[in-house]
């Protein structure tokens, strides 16, 4: 007669999650939540024992070919319209307010040059950046203060944020596009100096070492020698 197996080995299995019922658990989750969840949040509301990196490996399969995709966005996912179907949503999409063009060239900058002053800015743009543009982009929610520069004035830094690579559609800030990429998007034409290059972006949450935290109990203030740049950008605030 067969041994039927030791209490011990019957208790470890009925602790094995159902793979399948975890799926759709995680499934109810990715759909209910307003934002992305990290696999850390998903894994704590998933049954113990629970694979969670090969339920969203499952998902991500189930739902490659389906109007929606499950993606990874600032290292959290989240369910998204498919690439190819998102002229068909375009008439549905209230229009927002276009960023300028001196704002999305400080929103670059920001973004490949942090953390970064706005008198960096300002010297890499080689014009004036208003406050306004900076305000702007502070109310979007794409950028943040990180800190103050360890330099007379102690003016302050500037970072990109999680909503920033969730709104562009990158998990990290290292897939922004590289020279050869902005090249073929058509972003720099023409001849390239031999020297150029593109930074390598890092939107680490530490500070450098060349950066003092940030005064909690002091409303946020630019320095006055910040707003002493004089050269005009006619046409581009």
């Amino acid at each position: 007669m067969q041994d039927a197996g030791s209490p011990a080995e019957t208790s470890a299995e009925s602790r094995v999650p159902d793979h399948g019922e975890a799926i759709r658990i995680a499934e109810a989750l990715l759909f209910a939540s307003a934002a992305p969840l990290s696999a850390d949040e998903l894994a704590g509301r998933l049954p113990e024992g629970a694979d969670i990196e090969q339920i969203l490996k499952d998902l991500q399969g189930l739902y490659a070919l389906r109007g929606v995709n499950l993606v990874r966005v600032a290292g959290k996912w989240a369910f998204r319209t498919a690439g190819d179907l998102a002229f068909v949503l375009a008439r549905d999409v209230v229009e927002q307010r276009k960023l300028s063009r001196a704002a999305m060239e400080t929103l670059s900058i920001i973004a490949y040059h942090q953390p970064v002053t706005r008198a960096e800015i300002e010297e890499i743009r080689g014009v004036a950046t208003s406050k306004g543009t900076l305000d702007l982009l502070l109310e979007t929610g794409w950028i943040r203060l990180r800190g103050r520069r360890k330099v007379p004035g102690r003016p302050v830094t500037y970072g990109t944020t999680p909503a920033f690579l969730d709104h562009f559609g990158l998990d990290a800030i290292e897939d922004l596009p590289g020279l050869e990429e902005l090249k073929g998007a058509g972003f720099i034409e023409g001849r390239v100096p031999s020297d150029m290059s593109v930074p390598a972006p890092s939107d680490a949450e530490a500070l450098r070492e060349d950066e003092d935290p940030l005064d909690q109990d002091e409303p946020f203030q630019e320095p006055l020698e910040m707003h002493q740049t004089v050269t005009d950008e006619t046409g581009r605030e």
